[in-house]
């Protein structure tokens, strides 16, 4: 816990220092909205989720950690670099604290926003992952949005594809409505979960952004039996 503290509070930290240019503020944790971050601009992310895959049992919960720079390459699309860690719940051994791997992952937008019926991105996502036992891991999703006033609704049709020789196949998906209630302050609702495996889960979400931060905060919980009981996550961002 103190090794998440200490993270959290870096992380805290480091955005104070910078100057307020949200290129890719998050009303959601799990679903991708129409953005891109504009040519030029970098920004850094910061993930904390929290999962709980039984409630009566919390020594089965892990954190995992996820650091993001991301970049533009154009107005229209973008590519970051993602390096992510694992913890164990309830034990202070070291070895619970471990490097997962690594992700590349890119975006492109077709049109400027509100354009089309529904405002469509594509994202692509590479899965390098440490331990060698597990394949790496390719992602694709289809990103679909539209602005109602100050509503915003977005889905994600995500499909997964383990690399090599008959490597598993996932379709998954992520789903959001949120209503933008003051300049700095969003709320709604989010869902996600897999066909595949027949997991889903539904949650609240909230965003704000102060001069030196973004945050949003979600939590998902678990609509049957084979979906962990609940999860939980943190976005931070700031650009520089």
């Amino acid at each position: 816990m103190k090794t998440v503290k200490g993270a959290v509070a870096g992380v805290i930290l480091s955005a104070c220092l910078v100057g307020s240019s949200y290129a890719d503020r998050r009303s959601y944790v799990w679903t991708y909205e129409y953005a891109t971050v504009p040519a030029g601009i970098s920004e850094m992310e910061y993930y904390l989720t929290a999962k709980m895959p039984d409630s009566s049992a919390r020594e089965t919960s892990t954190w995992q950690h996820q650091a993001e720079l991301e970049y533009g390459l154009t107005d229209n699309w973008d590519i970051s670099l993602y390096q992510m860690w694992k913890q164990s719940y309830g034990t202070n051994s070291t070895s619970a604290f471990k490097y997962e791997g690594f992700k590349i992952r890119s975006r492109y937008k077709f049109f400027k926003s509100g354009e089309s019926f529904v405002d469509p991105l594509i994202y692509v996502e590479y899965i390098r992952n440490a331990n060698l036992a597990q394949p790496d891991v390719l992602e694709a999703k289809l990103i679909l949005a539209k602005d109602i006033g100050n509503f915003n609704i977005a889905y994600n049709a995500i499909v997964e594809r383990e690399l090599g020789r008959g490597g598993e196949i996932k379709y998954e998906y992520a789903a959001g409505v949120r209503y933008t209630m003051t300049s700095g302050f969003s709320a709604g609702f989010e869902a996600k979960g897999s066909y595949s495996e027949d997991k889903h889960a539904l949650g609240p979400v909230v965003s704000f952004e102060t001069d030196k931060l973004w945050l949003a905060l979600g939590a998902g919980f678990g609509l049957n039996a084979a979906t962990e009981d609940m999860q939980a996550r943190m976005i931070a961002g700031f650009a520089f």
